[in-house]
Order: structure tokens, then sequence, then C-alpha cells
């Protein structure tokens, strides 16, 4: 509705400001395409502002959304295509035209890429792309399953490479279709297959480069919780270096390519021919080494004067013995000639106490007829025989007479009989 103004009757911009709001706001709401050139978040508030661009013409709007529609709609970076759901508003303050955004949707790939993104997080909050779950390689495998397409560049590089490197590798390929919907399906049902022979000991899946949509299966919620459950180890080649699906992170070891994937399974036999070469020499040298030191130490050994000479040692200890025995025959003698003279004086002090030199100075002993030594004059009585030992016999003498110095002698010795006996 027209509004009749003049400069002399002129209309409250106010009421020109809610004017517009009302026209405005009847158009209603509308979904539209556009490319988001910028994301203003402020602390504290439940609305966000953005900046839209239309993906063809140089035209902008201001939008605004709560941050419950703009987390609704996954990762949102500044660049991204998407349609919203906008309606046309007009600020009663400022009268500034704006959009108030009610559902977000992203684009295109980047749709595709934030529905992976949000898968990501989610197996990823599970643990499944821990690395602590993921297995070791073995160093020279029995037998290396290959799930790829049938024919495909893929698996000619990987079986070339690994035959280039190992020839004597054993191989078991099953063939499954690595593009479309059915594809991570076969996938799966291969690498159990595959996992359930105890002679594989490593299991690839290859594929080549694609499209993001060419490589949807490996992204495959089953698939990738397939990998990350499998007992034998799992090597992913999926596309080039810049892709990586999902079931990478979930792989034990991720490869860039086809051919990087043969490389990591398998050791170069020339490689580790050199390095045996390598380590023979090694051990050659580190065994003439220990044996020429061994050598200068017995060298060292037999070049002292014990080992040249070894009578040598004898020689020392002979003089020494020979010295010991001369001191010893000192010694002996010495305490002999103390004994001798010890002896000699003792002998010398029994025989000048020996009766027998008594009786050599012209003493006698005399005993009674019983054997009884005849010490006094009261030892015997008149005619009692008696006997006088000399120092060359004895005599029986007959007692006469007894002289008794305290008394009157009864006999004289001259009235004495006697016998001489030798």
């Amino acid at each position: 509705m027209a509004m009749e103004s003049s400069p002399e009757q002129p209309v409250a911009l106010g009421r020109v400001v809610q004017a517009v709001k009302g026209w405005v706001e009847r158009c209603g709401a509308v979904w539209v395409e556009a490319q988001v050139i910028q994301i203003n978040r402020r602390a504290g508030s439940s609305t966000v502002f953005m900046t839209m661009r239309d993906t063809l013409a140089q035209t902008s709007a201001s939008i605004s959304c709560s941050t419950a529609v703009l987390d609704a709609a996954g990762p949102l970076t500044e660049g991204t295509t998407v349609t919203a759901w906008i309606k046309p508003t007009v600020w009663s303050k400022n009268g500034a035209l704006s959009f108030e955004c009610r559902e977000i949707r992203i684009a295109g790939e980047g749709r595709l890429l934030a529905q992976l993104e949000q898968r990501k997080r989610l197996l990823q909050a599970e643990g499944l792309f821990d690395p602590a779950r993921k297995k070791r390689l073995p160093f020279l495998p029995r037998t290396i399953g290959l799930v790829t397409g049938a024919g495909s560049a893929a698996e000619r590089d990987v079986l070339t490479n690994i035959a280039l490197r190992w020839p004597a590798a054993q191989i078991e390929v099953r063939h499954a279709l690595v593009q479309g919907p059915k594809a991570a399906e076969e996938v799966m049902a291969r690498l159990a297959e595959l996992d359930a022979n105890p002679a594989v000991d490593v299991i690839i899946i290859a594929r080549g480069g694609g499209s993001l949509e060419d490589l949807l299966p490996f992204s495959d919620e089953g698939l990738v919780r397939a990998v990350a459950a499998a007992r034998t180890p799992v090597v992913t080649a999926i596309g080039h270096e810049p892709d990586i699906p999902i079931v990478d992170l979930a792989a034990d070891l991720r490869a860039s390519t086809p051919t990087d994937a043969a490389k990591r399974v398998v050791p170069d036999a020339r490689e580790e021919s050199e390095r045996v070469t390598q380590a023979i020499g090694r051990i050659r040298g580190a065994v003439v080494n220990r044996v020429r030191v061994e050598q200068e130490h017995l060298d060292a050994l037999r070049s002292r004067p014990v080992l040249r000479d070894p009578a040598g040692s004898f020689d020392i200890h002979y003089d020494r013995l020979e010295n010991l025995r001369l001191r010893l025959d000192h010694a002996i003698d010495r305490s002999l000639t103390q004994h001798v003279t010890s002896l000699q004086h003792d002998l010398s002090r029994v025989r000048a106490m020996s009766p027998k030199a008594t009786l050599e100075r012209g003493y006698a002993v005399l005993v009674d007829g019983e054997g009884g030594s005849v010490a006094s004059i009261h030892d015997v009585d008149l005619d009692d025989d008696v006997m006088a030992y000399l120092a060359d016999g004895k005599l029986t003498l007959g007692v006469r007479a007894i002289d008794d110095p305290t008394g009157q002698a009864t006999a004289s010795m001259d009235d004495f009989e006697f016998d001489e006996e030798n």
C-alpha cells in the first residue's frame, strides 16, 4: 500500500521500515543454493551469522541461523556449497535486509564428504582406528591374500612387484567388485574367506584410483568393521596418495598405492641378500678380530718368563728349598749339641749321686738277711748275718759286736767272721 507524504507532511521512518518488513516477510521461505564465504560465531550467543554468495553471480546476502541448525548440517567450513531453506526478513532497528535460515544441507560432493566425516568420527569414537589395535605385518609371509578387481591394474601392480621382490612368494587372489552398490559386500566376503585360511599371513585389499563416488564402497561402515575385526593383518591400497577412504584408517597398514603395498608385505630379495652378505662380512671380521685379540693375549702369556722356561720357577724354589734345608740342618745340629751337653751335665750329676760312685770311694752298703737296708746299729742284733755291697762285689758278714757310742760295746771288729763273694 502506498503511503501519502510530502515535505510538509513526512512519514515516520519506523512506519516505512515496518511496512517494508511486512512486504518482505510475505515472500515466505525458499530453498536456495549458495556458497558459504563467512561464518561468524559469537561467544555465548545461540545465533550464528553467515555470509552466502551465489554460485554463479557476484551476489551475496547475510544469513542468520541457530547453532543447532548449523551443527545439524555437519562439519561446515567456509567455501562449502550448500542448499539452505531461508526466509527474508528486515531488522526493525536498522532496516537491514537479512535472511533467516531454518535448515542447511551440504550440496553435492560436500554433502557426501560431510556424511563420510560424520561416519569417520563415530567409528573413531568406538576406537576402531586406535593404533594399539593394529597388528604387525610378518617379515616374510607364507601366503599373501589379495582382494582386488579381476584383471585390474591394481592386481597387475601387486602381483608384478611381489614377484620382482620375492619370486618365491605364494599369493591367494580373490576377485571382487571394487565399485558400485555391491562392492563392499563382495570385498567383505572375500576378506572373510582369506581371513579364515590359516596359511594366509597378510591380506591386501587393492583398487586403483577413482572419483569420490567410485571409492565410496571402501568407506562402507560394514567393510570398515570387518577390516578392524580381521584376525589376519590387513593392508589397504585404495586409490592414490590423496585418496583416503575410511577403511584405510581401520587397516593395520595403509599403502599409498598397490605398488607400495607389494613393497610393504615382502622384502626385496636382492636387498636382503646384500644384507646377509654384509652381515657375513661383519661376522667374519668380528671373528678374525677376536682371534687376533686372543692370539695377542696368548702371545703375551707365552712371553712371560714362567712360560718361556717352565723349569725356571723350579730352580728358584729349589734354591729356596736348599737354603731352608741348610738352615734346618744347622738348627738340628745346634739343638742336638745343646741336648748332648745338657745330657752330659745331667749324666755327670747322676753319676756323682749314684751308689756305685760312693762305693768306688770306699763306702759299702749293708743289708740284713731279708734284704732290708741297715742304716743303724739298731737294725741288727748280735750274731745276725749282714751283707756288705762293695764296688767290685759283696761280703757276707756276721755281727759279733755292736758299738753304741752312747753305751758299752758288746764286741770288737776283730771278732767278725765274713765270707767274700764275687
